[in-house]
């Protein structure tokens, strides 16, 4: 058996090579401590791969605090590539995710924006900082997890959505470029959530069980209002209904966003009855949050949005042109119009109003099955959204 290796660096002191003797493709999976991820470098080794696992920690922590992870995740590694007889390496890039990707999360909450840290994490640390990191260290691929497919036509790659529905992840990815695509290796894209269960488990691997991870990227599950509170201080106001009635206070804009039904803290009001509260609105400047009981009111809904910092992964050649696009991870694909304004803008145009449009959040456009890209949403036509 192949013994295993840790590895530790720093930032920027990186003091190990993979063997440059291996005669075949060698590829460093991003191993998360995770199924998928494990699945794919097992798959991978199958295949004839020389295979390394790398598990990348990016945020800095206490590893007593109740929701830390990152120790037993890296137990789960280890076990992973002691299982698989792969070397496995260790590596922080802290730095570098916290100045290209929590400080924008931070920038954008104080605006009354919901950022999706998950995009920003892949764009500038597993597609940028990992990639570099692996091919200085030989290596010909990276590979993940991610339910997606690469595809290669015409001297062009294009990235699909993932076999599985529902576990496609091609909503976070669309920032990919063509370099990354060209060096990127996605082995599950092509299979079932419950088939990468039964590989692992056929494999002896002991995540094969393990609960999907969720919250925010590399940071973990943790009460977000608390997080965010030990960076952010918060301002309080009042919350009203789009009558500019005050049905209670809230404990800062940034703690709410568009849509969302929990955590308001409005009950027993007078005169109202005991049905749920829905964000509807946000005023920066008077620190107002907008709430409405009524599920068919228009500050719930828009048809048309401007979007910017625009990327597509394949060209564009076309001002005017129809597609689909998704607003949210979850939502189905939705028939649009897109109308190119120059190279980092466009507006869209829904067939049908749509409910919660977020700003800071992404739209990512579609083609069938395949990802066209994608940008973060500016404003929309709704009367409420976020006021300044």
């Amino acid at each position: 058996m192949l013994e295993c290796i840790t590895i530790d660096t720093i930032v920027n002191q990186h003091t190990y090579t993979l063997n440059a003797s291996f005669s075949r493709k060698t590829v460093v999976v991003g191993l998360s401590g995770g199924v998928d991820s494990a699945v794919s470098a097992l798959l991978l080794k199958q295949q004839g791969f020389t295979v390394h696992g790398l598990f990348m920690k990016n945020w800095e922590e206490d590893d007593t605090q109740q929701y830390c992870a990152a120790k037993q995740d890296l137990a789960d590694v280890k076990a992973v590539c002691q299982r698989l007889q792969i070397p496995y390496h260790t590596i922080n890039f802290s730095q570098e995710y916290w100045e290209n990707v929590f400080s924008y999360f931070l920038d954008e909450h104080k605006q009354g924006r919901t950022p999706n840290p998950d995009i920003l994490c892949n764009k500038e640390i597993k597609f940028k900082v990992f990639l570099d990191h692996a091919i200085k260290l030989g290596a010909d691929y990276i590979a993940t997890g991610h339910y997606v497919q690469k595809h290669f036509r015409n001297n062009t790659y294009y990235l699909h959505k993932g076999r599985d529905t529902n576990k496609d992840q091609s909503y976070f990815l669309y920032t990919l470029t063509q370099e990354a695509l060209n060096k990127s290796l996605f082995p599950i894209g092509e299979l079932e959530k419950s088939t990468v269960r039964q590989f692992a488990k056929d494999a002896g691997l002991i995540n094969h069980d393990k609960k999907d991870s969720t919250g925010i990227c590399f940071v973990g599950e943790r009460k977000f209002k608390t997080f965010l509170q030990d960076f952010l201080a918060n301002q309080q106001g009042l919350i009203k209904t789009p009558e500019e009635e005050i049905v209670g206070e809230h404990d800062g804009l940034m703690f709410y966003t568009l849509g969302q039904r929990h955590g308001l803290n409005i009950g027993g009001l007078r005169g109202k009855l005991e049905k749920p509260w829905y964000v509807v609105g946000k005023n920066i400047n008077t620190r107002v949050l907008y709430v409405s009981q009524d599920t068919t009111h228009p500050w719930h809904f828009a048809d048309t949005l401007l979007a910017n910092q625009m990327h597509w992964i394949n060209p564009i050649s076309a001002t005017s042109f129809s597609c689909f696009a998704k607003v949210r991870y979850r939502q189905m694909d939705q028939p649009c119009q897109i109308n190119v304004i120059n190279d980092d803008q466009v507006s869209i145009t829904f067939l049908q109003p749509q409910r919660a449009i977020t700003p800071g959040q992404s739209v990512v456009l579609y083609t069938d099955n395949t990802c066209l890209g994608g940008g973060t949403i500016q404003s929309t036509n709704s009367a409420g959204g976020i006021l300044c």
